[in-house]
């Protein structure tokens, strides 16, 4: 991530190997990104940002957008871009809970976590009523859950961390979205890749009105350093 080169990989503990595009996240964003981003609706919450290509390119657009991940030198990298990041988990407290307008899974991020339902609950947590979820799916019918492992390109040296992880098609995702009540909102292929908007359920639980995207920019703190990720709050 640091030099904007791979390969890396994502082993199982069986010894198969996913590639991580590196190279890809780390170039600007392409016309199948646009497409993305052009679909973004209000303020905009990249989960899994990585080196941030999506979140400079809707900051550069005037969007009110915060990346995500859970890797220093993603977040210092989408700073260097001029765009907010924070490092925190989907799971932790994040700023604007409940009045994001879109929330975005891409680059294989629909699998964080290793349990597609629980991230789904999540997203809606994030979003307002009616919210829109984008996520990108495997381009093949797959529905799989493993543990898996960060390593180089020999696949003997890795981090050393096994952490959850599930690989998604499209009709798996959308089986996990009707069970916690998302209706589709389209589906879409773009330069091979694969992508399913969703909506969330327009009503919630809460009395508490959804306040305006306009005070979200002002949940995070500015932090110019690239360094130095912004502050956890």
């Amino acid at each position: 991530m640091r030099t904007g080169r791979g390969p890396l990989f994502l082993r199982r503990a069986d010894g198969w190997l996913l590639p991580l595009e590196v190279e890809r996240w780390c170039a600007r964003a392409d016309p199948a990104d646009l497409a993305i981003l052009d679909r973004c609706e209000g303020a905009v919450l990249d989960v899994g940002c990585g080196p941030g290509r999506l979140v400079a390119e809707l900051a550069a657009r005037g969007r009110t957008v915060l990346g995500i991940d859970v890797s220093e030198a993603a977040v210092a990298h989408t700073l260097e871009l001029g765009g907010q990041a924070l490092r925190r988990s989907v799971f932790d407290p994040l700023p604007g809970e409940g009045r994001w307008a879109t929330v975005l899974l891409i680059d294989g991020n629909v699998g964080i976590g290793g349990d597609p339902l629980a991230l789904l609950r999540r997203a809606a947590a994030l979003l307002v009523p009616g919210g829109l979820l984008i996520a990108e799916t495997v381009p093949v019918d797959v529905d799989e859950r493993a543990e898996v492992e960060v390593v180089d390109l020999s696949g003997a040296r890795g981090t050393g961390r096994a952490f959850p992880w599930a690989r998604l098609g499209t009709p798996a995702l959308l089986r996990y979205a009707a069970r916690e009540d998302w209706r589709a909102a389209g589906q879409w292929t773009a330069g091979g890749r694969c992508f399913v908007a969703l909506r969330s359920r327009s009503a919630r639980s809460s009395a508490d009105p959804p306040k305006s995207t306009a005070v979200i920019s002002s949940q995070w703190a500015r932090n110019p350093s690239a360094e130095r990720p912004v502050a956890d709050r």
